[in-house]
């Protein structure tokens, strides 16, 4: 079976990411080496390297292999950064930021969804995540400012918060829109400030908070 998943992972990369403009080497060999059929139920591993978002529970998925990559990419991580996530869910996302980052925030609103990502990521054998439940949308202030922010969640604007803690040439992502379909908007500090490119449309779960929807 392990072999079956290794030939999966291997596909993926080279069947959804490359094809479709993936070229860091970097993001590809992260993508190439977890093992993410660990990060859903086992009644749904099969599913795990498919073109498409997989449930988790409480109204949660883990996104698309190619969003991942995409979102990924476009932080632009060289290893040294002070990252901050938004939205652990099942972990899977959190651990490509490890892999590519030298220290990651990560912060769940659902306790649950955050106990069990932390326990995962801990027996994998990772040490630079530090883990928050709590309202993503206020940021991590006593960690900031970060060179890295990147948010799995459909916000209905850009928060506040997040912009404050973001570093001088620092790089944040975030699915930007309605309830039901974004555009994902990367915002680039330079100074006072914030260059936005747009990278195209998706669709996430909404980001719930202060600077986010009402639950």
């Amino acid at each position: 079976m392990s072999q079956d998943f290794a030939l999966a992972r291997e596909r993926m990369v080279k069947n959804q990411l490359i094809p479709r403009g993936i070229r860091d080497e970097r993001v590809l060999e992260a993508m190439g080496k977890i093992h993410r059929h660990l990060f859903i139920e086992e009644a749904l591993a099969g599913e795990a390297y498919n073109d498409h978002p997989v449930p988790i529970g409480e109204k949660q998925t883990i996104s698309q292999p190619y969003i991942v990559a995409l979102m990924t990419e476009a932080l632009e991580l060289k290893g040294d950064e002070n990252t901050l996530e938004i939205g652990t869910g099942s972990g899977y996302q959190t651990a490509i930021l490890a892999e590519l980052s030298s220290r990651v925030h990560t912060i769940e609103r659902i306790t649950s969804l955050m106990v069990n990502a932390r326990k995962l990521l801990d027996r994998l054998g990772y040490t630079n995540i530090l883990f928050k439940a709590f309202d993503g949308t206020l940021g991590w202030k006593e960690y900031a400012p970060f060179d890295a922010i990147m948010v799995t969640a459909g916000a209905p604007s850009l928060p506040g918060p997040l912009m404050d803690q973001l570093a001088d040439n620092g790089r944040m992502i975030v699915p930007v829109g309605d309830r039901y379909s974004q555009e994902l908007i990367k915002v680039t500090r330079k100074g006072d400030s914030m260059e936005q490119d747009n990278l195209g449309g998706c669709r996430f779960v909404n980001l719930i908070g202060v600077h986010g929807w009402s639950d």
